[in-house]
């Protein structure tokens, strides 16, 4: 019985300290460790096989819009990097240089690319010349390396995965809607593939990225009442064309300058999935999400016909289309129940003597771990359903948190009480000054911008701050 709760036992209640909730559910979930590389990761099998669902899913859907992969290098010439102000200016604190090549000094120096705007440029400069060569809508799946000064499985570290996407259009138009479109097809996989609901919208001008002229962003709230951004695109308009001086020639034979666009996930989202979906046992992963969808548990393994019979419902069921995996281990059942929880595999099916005998399984939900009795001649149809119905059920639950964690403020001393009292985004009025925006910052001990959404309320005709007439309804919260 001892070895049967020291699974739970070695979780910190979220409740009690969630920062150590969350390291300990990345670790008995065996998701990531850190490596012998200051603030970077391994990425082990049970956390990379999420993130290679994540990037099936997202891959499909970008090729549905005519997204077409590359792969570009992994270094930077600094002349490259210099080209556009803002851009180097904004990553300057967090670029690593390579500075010798073998034993000798380079003449130039590299950085290792933070992320790749300048390379895709470098290159459409070079090789776009008439319309004809447009649009260019590229991605590549790689990673990127950010010195960064503190670091948390998934959430920041130096080194981490992600995709980002890279085009280049002929008119404003098009760029535009292909940089919305992209939002889109983030939020669309959020909330619909991970279960997670968002507050969605354009950042402000100081938390946009490092040039660009918009950035929209997908946000996310965590348990612990703290956003997560969780996925940006971009809209560039001619900064980095003109930099890069990428123009193509129209039907008139007259140059112009194209426009552009970026847009990114990376591994971070994991993060997001464990913060948003996951309790005191473990890892709670959505079926849609989950590189094993089921786990086939034989109870009382020894008695005859037990493991045969598992063994044969497994492969009906893999061949049905689930990702299923059995636990034939030698460990009690109390165990393998609560390695399932931890690992948060959506479902397991108990199956034993007693079951073989009714021509039925036990197929526990690893959100609310209720038990369901279904007939083994409906198991392929009716986990199906269970799977869709948990899906659904945690997407509703992670809702109404969201729902319950959106509150409006028109005073100063008004947000500061709410955001004592119910962590969470707040709405309140903006006049758009970054100086007020900086102010709320330190008012309230590091509340920040989320989002301008998109569908505006007017809850004061007045700055929460200053008192100046408003610009905006903004979405204000303390974030990672």
């Amino acid at each position: 019985m001892a070895k049967e709760k020291k699974l739970v036992e070695s979780i910190t209640s979220r409740d009690e300290d969630f920062a150590q909730w969350y390291t300990d559910v990345v670790r008995e979930a065996k998701l990531c460790d850190y490596s012998g590389v200051k603030g970077c990761l391994n990425y082990l099998p049970n956390g990379y096989a999420i993130w290679e669902n994540i990037q099936a899913d997202l891959d499909k859907r970008f090729k549905e819009t005519g997204v077409e992969n590359v792969y570009l290098p992994v270094l930077i010439p600094e002349s490259l990097l210099q080209k556009e102000k803002d851009h180097i200016e904004g990553f300057a604190p967090e670029v690593a240089w390579v500075t010798h090549g073998g034993l000798e000094p380079l003449q130039e120096r590299f950085c290792v690319r933070p992320t790749s705007e300048t390379l895709f440029c470098d290159h459409w400069s070079k090789t776009v010349q008439s319309y004809r060569d447009l649009p260019k809508v590229w991605n590549q799946w790689c990673s990127v390396l950010r010195w960064e000064k503190t670091t948390r499985p998934f959430l920041r570290s130096r080194e981490f995965l992600w995709q980002e996407g890279h085009t280049i259009h002929a008119t404003y138009e098009e760029a535009e809607q292909r940089t919305v479109m992209m939002l889109n097809v983030y939020k669309d996989f959020v909330q619909n593939d991970l279960a997670i609901p968002l507050v969605t919208g354009r950042k402000t001008e100081s938390e946009k990225f490092a040039g660009a002229q918009d950035t929209y962003t997908i946000e996310a709230l965590m348990h612990d009442g703290k956003a997560l951004q969780s996925g940006t695109s971009h809209f560039f308009g001619k900064t980095f064309a003109d930099a890069f001086d990428i123009k193509y020639s129209d039907k008139n034979n007259e140059l112009h300058s194209v426009y552009e666009t970026s847009w990114g996930v990376s591994t971070r989202i994991i993060g997001a999935i464990i913060m948003v979906h996951g309790d005191d046992s473990g890892l709670v992963l959505p079926p849609r999400i989950a590189p094993v969808q089921t786990r086939v548990i034989p109870i009382a393994q020894h008695k005859e016909g037990v493991l045969e019979k598992a063994n044969e419902l497994m492969n009906s069921l893999k061949a049905a289309g689930y990702r299923v995996k059995i636990d034939d281990t030698d460990k009690s059942p109390g165990w393998k129940f609560s390695e399932q929880e931890m690992l948060g595999i959506p479902t397991r099916i108990e199956i034993g003597p007693k079951d073989i005998e009714n021509n039925q399984v036990v197929v526990v939900r690893r959100d609310t771990r209720e038990k369901i009795v279904v007939s083994m001649d409906e198991i392929e149809t009716k986990l199906s359903e269970i799977l869709e119905k948990i899906q659904k059920d945690m997407f509703d639950r992670a809702k109404t948190f969201l729902d319950s964690h959106i509150t409006s403020a028109v005073t100063m001393d008004e947000m500061n009480e709410k955001f004592n009292e119910n962590k969470g985004f707040i709405k309140a009025m903006w006049c758009g000054e970054e100086t007020c925006e900086e102010e709320i910052k330190a008012a309230t001990g590091g509340a920040t911008s989320r989002c301008i959404p998109e569908e505006q309320e007017c809850l004061s005709d007045k700055c929460i701050f200053c008192g100046k007439p408003a610009k905006h309804m903004v979405y204000w919260g303390k974030a990672y």
